[in-house]
């Protein structure tokens, strides 16, 4: 790679985190002040739809900018269709950006460290999202709003996947929501050209411009009538498994 390229990814990358950062900063704020007014509830499906909004939005930057490209794959408005628990693996820390720009009113299970988070908490809870601290109060809440209509994007493995190996151990808690909504549940697969901030590298470290990003909608699982989670999550994880030892 060029000099020039080098210097031009480097201040792109830059950039665009500088971006990101002002414009969640700006977004939280507003919505810092939104929870302090009466009526928040019903304001949660306005806030989803502005960060699936600005999601794309930041998507766009990225591809505009050359810095990294999303290819998406089997996110028909068919496949689409209805609440349902989308899971996926977790390589990088961007995954949930370029999937909340997708998937339409969805929600997330945050660590609480996030919803504590000045830049994100109020956001995050003004959307509806949920903090992964609430054990079995979780599974039921989370499941009451996906019974409303709304779709659950999580990330079984926990955190990003452990570096060395292509997916880690996943947990059952969706296996749980999804049976207990009766939904289905839809497996996401992401692959990507190189390292997009990992587990256990900083968020600040620039990743190896351009990168190239595939995202699958490799089918989904039908919860109802499924018996035991862990046999439900066998099947989860022999599936999404399978694809990436393919792809």
């Amino acid at each position: 790679m060029s000099a020039v390229r080098r210097i031009y990814y480097f201040l792109a990358g830059h950039l665009s985190w500088l971006v990101f950062g002002s414009v969640s900063l700006v977004l939280n704020f507003a919505c810092a002040i939104l929870l302090l007014l009466p009526g928040r509830e019903h304001r949660g499906a306005h806030v989803r739809q502005t960060i699936h909004w600005l999601f794309g939005a930041w998507c766009a930057w990225l591809h505009a900018a050359r810095l990294i490209y999303i290819t998406w794959r089997g996110f028909t408005p068919e496949a689409l269709a209805g609440p349902a628990v989308y899971i996926a693996n977790h390589p990088g820390l961007l995954d949930v950006t370029f999937l909340l720009a997708r998937l339409p009113d969805t929600i997330c299970i945050f660590k609480p460290s996030v919803m504590r988070n000045p830049a994100l908490g109020a956001a995050a809870l003004m959307a509806g999202y949920a903090s992964g601290d609430a054990g079995v109060d979780l599974i039921r809440n989370v499941a009451a709003r996906v019974v409303a209509g709304r779709s659950l994007l999580i990330f079984p493995e926990g955190t990003r996947t452990l570096a060395g190996v292509a997916l880690n151990p996943l947990k059952p808690g969706f296996a749980l929501i999804a049976a207990r909504a009766q939904v289905p549940v839809r497996i996401l697969m992401i692959r990507a050209s190189c390292e997009l901030v990992p587990k256990g590298s900083p968020w600040w470290r620039i990743p190896m411009f351009p990168a190239h990003v595939e995202i699958t909608l490799l089918g989904e699982l039908d919860a109802e009538g499924a018996t035991k989670a862990t046999e439900f999550t066998a099947r989860a994880t022999q599936q999404l498994s399978a694809a990436l030892a393919a792809s």
